[in-house]
């Protein structure tokens, strides 16, 4: 297991279309990817999971891979939150 905190950049926070972007990537790899939020613990491969968090700009959340690939998880899911996941 490996975890990691990073702040979300995006100025109206993690709407739909970055939500999306952010559940494409953590959907490419076979490890349970979950991120931890306001001491809730939540999917980061559920679109509805991310929307539901309501997480907005400045926010810090802690993503947390688990499985064969996890370290390669946790640097994708981080790497696309910290490009802005878009915008």
């Amino acid at each position: 297991m490996v975890s990691q905190k990073v702040t979300i950049k995006n100025l109206t926070g993690l709407h739909l279309r970055p939500a999306r972007i952010l559940s494409y990537e953590a959907a490419k790899y076979k490890s349970l990817i979950t991120f931890n939020f306001k001491g809730g613990s939540s999917n980061a491969k559920s679109l509805l999971s991310i929307l539901g968090a309501a997480i907005k700009s400045g926010d810090t959340i802690e993503f947390v891979c688990e499985g064969e690939d996890e370290e390669e998880a946790l640097k994708a899911v981080v790497a696309a939150v910290e490009s802005g996941l878009g915008e």
